[in-house]
């Protein structure tokens, strides 16, 4: 399946300075009847985002109007919990396109990667740093280079180095999913099988 691709994102800021946010919280269970991953965002958060009669609640960040972007700012062990893809999906669908904090659960990293969604992991004195920068200036512009796999902000002077698997990152770069890189490799595929006295 082809995605977008993720080459450089330029984007505002969503802070979320809370530790161990799980996949419940990022997406409550009564809400993963859906089959299809589109429809997730709205449910985004929902138990923070609205109190039991369905109103908005103010103080939250993604209700908040000077917040806004497609990078959300987490906090530390972002994503722990169950290993739902659903959480992935609601956060893709709300429209972010990284998440950056200074741990994720390892099953939500791995999901977030299958999904197009890209974890930025930085070092925790970064990450409260960035986050407090936000917090004082949501205008603030972030940059994600992945294929040099840099995030900076200019505004702050921030520029540091992140790690990614580097499959992942082609298939990011490429707007692939695991299948669309299989069919995009299929003529060498075939080549090689053929090379190998294979069926071609």
């Amino acid at each position: 399946m082809n995605r977008r691709k993720f080459t450089i994102l330029e984007s505002t800021c969503v802070p979320l300075p809370l530790g161990n946010v799980d996949t419940d919280q990022i997406i409550p269970a009564r809400f993963l009847s859906a089959t299809s991953r589109e429809g997730f965002g709205k449910n985004l958060f929902r138990d923070w985002r609205y109190d039991k009669n369905g109103n908005e609640i103010k103080d939250f960040v993604l209700n908040r109007p000077e917040y806004g972007g497609s990078i959300l700012v987490a906090g530390s062990n972002f994503g722990c919990g169950s290993s739902r893809e659903h959480a992935v999906w609601a956060i893709a669908d709300y429209g972010f396109r990284a998440v950056v904090s200074d741990s994720f659960a390892d099953i939500f990293r791995n999901n977030a990667l299958n999904n197009g969604l890209l974890p930025v992991e930085i070092p925790s004195g970064m990450l409260s740093d960035l986050t407090e920068q936000i917090g004082a200036n949501p205008g603030i512009i972030v940059k994600i280079d992945l294929e040099r796999q840099i995030i900076s902000a200019d505004e702050t002077g921030m520029s540091v180095p992140f790690a990614i698997n580097s499959f992942r990152k082609q298939c990011l770069l490429n707007g692939l999913d695991n299948v669309g890189f299989l069919v995009n490799m299929r003529s060498r595929i075939i080549e090689y099988e053929k090379s190998r006295g294979g069926p071609g």
